[in-house]
């Protein structure tokens, strides 16, 4: 019996020891400053261009993110991020006389951005000293790779190679990404980040459309880019003389797109190119040589 309670004190004993322990190391670990954060998310993308009412967001479709932010200043912090979004678009949902052209398409992409991120409460003297809601506005440079399709016969076709309109275009364009968004504390360690933010693009082809008149069809390069190219006979649609080709996109505006995302992010347990600790020690210890 008394073996008994002694085993019982001695794991009453140990299982205080490990918590004060672990209370030490979590204090340690609030303690210790951090400016480097990564996170993880997802929400919804659209695009704007030939296949979207005005006016309208277009069809939701679904993004994946992955970044890592950097805080230079209290205030300010720099982003680099990965996004996989899908996009696109259906004449058959046009309000007007676009249904009768007949298109659509669908498109993967791959966003990576640089951002500029400023916000709107500083940071505090520590990471865990933030605010709890912090507002921050963004803008930056990125790159885009799209790649728009369209089904045909029951299987998908990538629209680029086949020149629906007589030009061979990059699915590679620049963008300028630029919004708003909010930042919540959930923890010490761990924030709740919810942004919108549009995309300028150097593009008029997210949509594979935006010549204005379709092209001459024995100018194409084959059978199946003259079929992608004009659709109108599918549903009827085509006109009675051929001279009267009809408008096909404008190619006056370039085709943008919209993110919307909610992302979980970590402050990773050490901080970056930071040396103010060492600063703050020799200040103080050359403030103490020179006493008198």
């Amino acid at each position: 019996m008394r073996s008994i309670k002694r085993l019982l004190a001695l794991s009453a004993f140990s299982t205080c020891a490990l918590f004060q322990v672990a209370d030490a190391q979590s204090f340690y670990a609030v303690r210790k400053n951090r400016n480097l954060l990564v996170g993880f998310g997802s929400g919804t993308a659209n695009y704007y261009g030939e296949m979207v009412n005005p006016g309208e967001f277009g069809i939701l479709k679904f993004n994946i993110a992955a970044n890592a932010e950097y805080y230079i200043h209290n205030r300010i912090s720099v982003r680099a991020g990965l996004t996989f979004f899908q996009i696109s678009g259906d004449d058959a949902k046009a309000d007007d006389d676009r249904q009768e052209r007949n298109l659509s398409f669908t498109s993967s992409n791959i966003e990576l951005s640089a951002l500029g991120v400023v916000n709107l409460s500083p940071m505090g003297l520590r990471f865990y000293q933030r605010s709890k809601l912090n507002l921050h506005a963004f803008a930056g440079i990125g790159l885009l790779y799209f790649n728009p399709k369209a089904e045909y016969q029951g299987k998908k076709y990538a629209l680029q190679p086949l020149e629906t309109e007589g030009v061979r275009y990059s699915r590679i364009t620049p963008v300028i990404p630029f919004g708003l968004g909010a930042r919540i504390k959930l923890d010490p360690f761990f924030n709740l980040l919810i942004e919108g933010g549009y995309r300028i693009t150097f593009t008029d082809y997210l949509d594979d459309v935006s010549v204005r008149r379709y092209p001459e069809a024995s100018t194409l390069k084959s059978d199946l880019s003259r079929a992608l190219s004009d659709r109108r006979v599918e549903i009827g649609t085509q006109p009675a003389n051929p001279s009267q080709a009809g408008v096909r996109g404008n190619p006056k505006e370039n085709d943008g797109y919209f993110l919307m995302n909610v992302t979980l992010q970590y402050y990773l347990p050490y901080e970056l190119f930071n040396d103010s600790q060492r600063k703050l020690y020799n200040k103080k210890r050359k403030y103490y040589y020179r006493r008198p």
